[in-house]
């Protein structure tokens, strides 16, 4: 049976066949609403497929859905034939079943939840009120309504975990449209978003901020009342609700206006415009890890124990403000999801994940969402052979750890670089001077360093802010862009200041590292680069200088080891040039010619890769008899440095006399005087 309906959907182009997964699923051809076939799973099939980002194995749809019948893969063909006639054409096959894996071909096609992922992973901030609008009128109930299925534990935590996101989505789009729609329409989303979130503080308190500015203050007053006891009720701290209502109300017995939007100098007052979890206290971005779901783990606290670790070693890091196990996980036993705490502890990001085990293997999926946008900035599924699960989870922390704290830099230092100079705090200046920082030149340098020191002069506290200025005068003294006596006492003197206010900070032993190997001191700087990684075994650059050091005057297959892990826990470093150029300058002291060439060469093929690297690559092409590609990289030096010479590259580094004759060897087969 088939009946018109009025479509709602945006008008993102001429569509045939519309997918409503927001609510009950519904199938639109035409306007027409198609009739969907009985059983659970063939409509559960069909949506998996239409959300998922990319092409899905058998294996995966099996196990998803069919892990009990004796022939899974026969039912997943029974079931595709009967997706193929509600999603298929004639003159289009959308779904594509010709290999190992199944893909939906959306041609032609709008899946409205679809349409809602892309448009929180592309910022919900670049769209306008009228996208907003369409976007927040897709939403028609829960992310498939009435879809569970029964004895099908996998498929239900799918289900279940796609709800929290898409109503974390939801709840962005309203805060998105409360922020910038006209007053009664504001009150509207409103009251939608505390229907979605009523212990959401920020709703509450932008409420509040509304009815005071309208100058509705008896209404104030009771909705105040209610939301106390709503908190108190449940045992949550309820103090900054009073707070803003107390600045709300004083403003508004001053000089009442009617509210026309709730402009961004509303939501900055209520918090929501930079969290800070704790007034008094320099601003940091703010974490939160929840519980990991788990099955068929041994012990079984695995699944707490791996967010435990996490937040133990994200704590470690210093770099980030973490909420502590005890919140969390209270949060958690009363049934909160991940999108819904991030938003009740007022955290800038918050992780979560699963793991289960199947038979001998583990896998372990983690995310790491923005709160305010619900946008996913990081995903990733860990799946490996169990032989330890202690040792294999341990490893795991690291890699996940490592991901998030580069994660985040990234993503500071990025929405740094757009602000006003004049506008930036500590923790901005800080990401803004890592922007010029990365980019390894002379001008970012000296940006940087300037950034560097507004932090520390706005925060004097602030060890990670030391650290990278200790780092800017480092890279004077290694490129030779200043005097280089005077930057390697800068260095080291920015290293001490690092640690004299938190000698517990990684970053700040790393620094000093660093600056110990510029005055010559190696042995210390490797006990100084060992307590950088005991402090936090997943700080990538830490293990990165170690191999830097090693390289040179130490152990090269240590300096190797070294090298491949931190690759292995930041495959995507800005200091990836380095990494590979430590392994490069290891097997040059090994002899092993061919491979160190190969490695130089992916060294200089980063974009940030500095004359020191390059002239790395052409020393090691030569020496592996490469004599035509040693000479192009020479080359390229001296269009930018057209006197660079050996003796730069020996002053950069330090070899011993061993190591120095065999890159001389290099440098006269190609004439690098």
């Amino acid at each position: 049976m088939e009946k018109a309906v009025e479509s709602h959907s945006p008008r993102y182009g001429s569509t045939t066949l519309h997918l409503r997964l927001l609510g009950p699923m519904t199938v639109i051809r035409d306007g027409v609403a198609l009739a969907l076939p009985s059983s659970r799973k063939v409509r559960a099939l069909i949506a998996y497929l239409a959300v998922a980002p990319q092409a899905v194995s058998r294996s995966q749809l099996c196990e998803l859905l069919w892990d009990v019948p004796d022939d899974p893969r026969g039912e997943l063909r029974w079931s595709l034939s009967k997706a193929r006639g509600v999603v298929d054409q004639p003159d289009l096959k959308r779904i594509d079943a010709s290999g190992d894996a199944v893909k939906f071909d959306a041609t032609d096609c709008f899946v409205d939840a679809a349409a809602i992922r892309k448009a929180a992973q592309e910022g919900l901030e670049t769209l306008s009120l009228e996208q907003l609008r369409a976007l927040a009128a897709l939403f028609g109930g829960e992310f498939l309504e009435g879809l569970e299925i029964d004895r099908n534990p996998a498929f239900n935590s799918w289900l279940v975990a796609q709800r929290r996101r898409f109503r974390g989505c939801h709840i962005a789009i309203l805060e998105h449209l409360v922020r910038s729609a006209p007053d009664d329409e504001a009150f509207h989303h409103l009251e939608a978003w505390l229907d979605l979130a009523p212990f959401d503080k920020h709703v509450h308190e932008m409420l509040l901020q509304v009815l005071a500015r309208r100058g509705q203050l008896r209404e104030g007053e009771e909705h105040l009342a209610a939301a106390v006891q709503l908190f108190e009720s449940d045992g949550l701290d309820c103090t900054s609700l009073r707070e803003v209502w107390r600045t709300a109300r004083a403003r508004s017995e001053r000089a009442p206006r009617a509210l026309t939007a709730v402009t961004k100098s509303d939501a900055s007052d209520s918090g929501t415009a930079t969290p800070t979890p704790l007034s008094g206290t320099p601003r940091r971005a703010s974490i939160a890890v929840m519980p990991f779901t788990g099955s068929g783990i041994a012990p079984d606290d695995a699944a707490d124990g791996l967010a435990y670790d996490i937040i133990t070693r994200l704590a470690k890091l210093r770099t980030l403000f973490v909420i502590a196990q005890g919140t969390v996980f209270a949060l958690q036993e009363k049934g909160i999801g991940p999108e819904a705490a991030g938003r009740m502890l007022n955290v800038d990001y918050i992780v979560s994940g699963s793991q289960r085990r199947q038979g001998e293997r583990l896998t372990v999926t983690v995310e790491l969402s923005e709160t305010r946008t619900a946008r996913i900035v990081w995903a990733e599924v860990f799946n490996q052979k169990l032989d330890d699960a202690l040792v294999l989870l341990d490893e795991i922390g690291n890699r996940i750890v490592s991901s998030i704290a580069s994660e985040i830099e990234t993503i500071e230092r990025n929405r740094a670089i757009l602000r006003p100079p004049n506008s930036l705090d500590a923790w901005d200046s800080h990401h803004r001077g890592l922007w010029h920082m990365y980019r390894f030149n002379k001008t970012d340098n000296d940006r940087a360093q300037h950034f560097f020191e507004s932090a520390v002069r706005l925060d004097p506290t602030f060890s990670r802010a030391y650290a990278a200025l200790s780092f800017t005068h480092w890279q004077n003294a290694f490129q030779g862009w200043a005097k280089r006596e005077q930057e390697i006492d800068r260095a080291y003197e920015a290293a001490g200041q690092s640690l004299m206010v938190d000698d517990r900070d990684p970053a700040a032993h790393w620094a000093m590292g660093r600056a110990l190997w510029l005055r010559g001191s190696h042995d210390q700087s490797l006990t100084e680069l060992d307590q950088a990684i005991d402090l936090s075994p997943n700080f990538a650059q830490a293990h990165y200088t170690l191999a830097f050091v090693h390289a040179q005057t130490g152990d090269p297959l240590a300096a190797i080891s070294s090298s491949d892990y931190s690759r292995h826990l930041s495959p995507f470093d800005p200091l990836l040039f380095g990494m590979f150029g430590a392994r490069a300058i290891a097997l040059v002291r090994l002899g092993r010619f061919d491979e160190a060439a190969e490695w130089a060469v992916k060294a200089a093929a980063r974009p940030n890769a500095h004359a020191h690297i390059l002239a790395l690559a052409a020393l090691s092409l030569a020496l592996a008899d490469r004599d035509d590609e040693a000479r192009a990289f020479i080359a390229s030096i001296r269009k930018t440095l057209p006197n660079y010479g050996l003796n730069d590259f020996f002053t950069a580094f330090h070899f011993p006399q061993d190591s120095a004759a065999v890159f001389r060897k290099g440098a006269k087969r190609i004439g690098m005087g």
